[in-house]
């Protein structure tokens, strides 16, 4: 038995797995006191966090109510909840404005409220412009937003933020923030945290819904082992959630959601904050909550960074798997990883549909991203004889049975037409035998790329083949260790 095991710990059975149920739930109770004695921020991380806070609130509130006497300042976020873990260095000023405001001022306010609260800060974007930087060694994010009386009301999405943050203060206790603790650090452990649009994962506003929704971490662990996707839950009976199965069944509900997971925003019954969150990462939750249960280990709390796949380690994978791994790489676009991913992606998608439509079968695929970018296929089959077979209508469909036939019958490049069973064939030339050719040819740009990334490969991209793919070691040698030995 490993260190990481723990002393006292139950009898496990061969396979490392405790051997009764009894015997797993005080493995789990036993590893999770562990985790939370090293993920729980101690009493200094809290007075220094407090003080900065506190510091922060001063400033921004002075510089809001120089501008605007009703306006105010409130902290949001994990750390205005006690839900953050040790090591996380975000506080959240939200800065109120009356709705009486227009937008152009409350953004002008704003900036202003935010550099002088940072002064050393920069601005950044998202629905309207704000200020973050940094400041005793915490990552701060200044945000002006409409002090409005209900989060229907809102005007952007952080307007909503201020009404989470009043949620959830009313139903979290010291107890349930240790399970939201253990909640967001077991979603990171197995990858599947943060709602940005790289990850698509559980945002810390949905965790911690989630955990209060079914009473703690463990109960959370139970049910999301059996879940069974999509699956709704409606916090406040707003009744959304109820309007799926009428839906669903052909009635006249009116339900707009069609995502694995749906939560009904408790504050905002027509807006779902599961939308990110992808069906890939729910099935990681339930995969892992499984095996959290029937084998409590603490090593399932923990990140797991692969290391980077060496030259060897990839040319022994490539030997054994016979396939045609292909990159296309070129410069990353200069955009956030939220418009960055999505055009990924989006080119992703589109590349693997052209290799298809061409019956070059794509056994697998992904994208990798840094300073370069790189559209990652792995062909079954690269290679496609002189021919394809294209078909007809049935030669019964009058009218375009002729058309067909009239279109081939002088082309004496193909073969054909003929008949094969009820309809019109032709055998015609390929315009790509290699996929390789396709990839490195114009009508690569016509697949539906990202128009950022279509940009970037009008410029300039290489297409590496085989072994060559081993120019991406040093840049994505991780990511390639990832791909070549899969885990849920």
């Amino acid at each position: 038995m490993s260190d990481d095991t723990g002393e006292g710990e139950p009898e496990s059975g061969a396979d490392g797995a405790p051997e009764d149920a009894d015997a797993r739930t005080a493995a789990l109770e036993a590893i999770t006191e562990r985790v939370l004695e090293r993920i729980s921020p101690d009493d200094v991380e809290r007075a220094t966090m407090h003080a900065a806070a506190e510091e922060l609130l001063a400033r921004a509130t002075a510089a809001a109510t120089d501008r605007c006497p009703d306006a105010d300042v409130v902290q949001v976020g994990s750390t205005a909840r006690d839900t953050w873990i040790s090591g996380d260095r975000d506080i959240d000023v939200f800065v109120r404005f009356p709705p009486s405001l227009d937008r152009e001022t409350l953004e002008t306010y704003g900036l202003e409220v935010g550099h002088e609260t940072l002064p050393e800060g920069h601005e950044e974007y998202a629905e309207h412009p704000y200020v973050t930087g940094e400041y005793d060694g915490f990552d701060v994010d200044v945000v002006p937003c409409f002090r409005l009386e209900a989060a229907t009301d809102i005007r952007s999405a952080v307007d909503r933020t201020p009404f989470h943050n009043r949620y959830l203060e009313a139903r979290l206790d010291g107890e349930t923030a240790d399970d939201v603790r253990l909640a967001k650090q077991f979603l990171k452990a197995i990858g599947a945290y943060g709602s940005n649009l790289r990850t698509e994962g559980f945002s810390g506003y949905l965790t911690e819904l989630l955990v209060v929704e079914y009473g703690g971490f463990r109960p959370l662990l139970e049910a999301a082992a059996d879940w069974h996707p999509p699956v709704e839950l409606d916090p406040e009976d707003h009744g959304r959630a109820r309007e799926t199965s009428s839906s669903r069944n052909g009635a006249d509900g009116d339900y707009p959601f069609d995502d694995p997971l749906v939560v009904i925003d408790p504050t905002d019954p027509e807006r779902n904050v599961a939308a990110v969150c992808s069906a890939a990462n729910v099935a990681r939750f339930q995969h892992y909550a499984r095996e959290v249960l029937e084998s409590p280990r603490i090593d399932l709390f923990e990140p797991d960074e692969p290391e980077p796949l060496g030259p060897d380690e990839l040319a022994a994978h490539l030997d054994r798997r016979e396939t045609t791994p292909i990159a296309i790489r070129f410069d990353a676009p200069a955009l956030v990883d939220d418009q960055l991913y999505p055009q990924l992606q989006k080119s992703l998608d589109g590349v693997v549909s052209g290799l298809d439509r061409r019956e070059f079968d794509v056994l697998r695929a992904e994208t990798f991203a840094d300073a370069s970018a790189v559209l990652f296929v792995e062909l079954a089959v690269a290679e496609r004889p002189a021919v394809e077979r294209h078909e007809g209508p049935p030669v019964h469909v009058r009218g375009h049975a002729e058309g067909f036939h009239d279109a081939y019958a002088d082309d004496e490049t193909v073969y054909g037409p003929f008949i094969d069973g009820d309809r019109y064939v032709v055998e015609r030339g390929r315009d790509f035998t290699d996929a390789i050719s396709f990839l490195e040819s114009d009508r690569l740009l016509d697949v539906g790329l990202g128009a950022h990334v279509e940009t970037a490969l009008e410029d300039e991209y290489e297409v590496l083949v085989g072994s060559d793919v081993s120019a991406l070691l040093e840049e994505f040698g991780a990511a390639l260790r990832a791909y070549f030995e899969p885990t849920p």
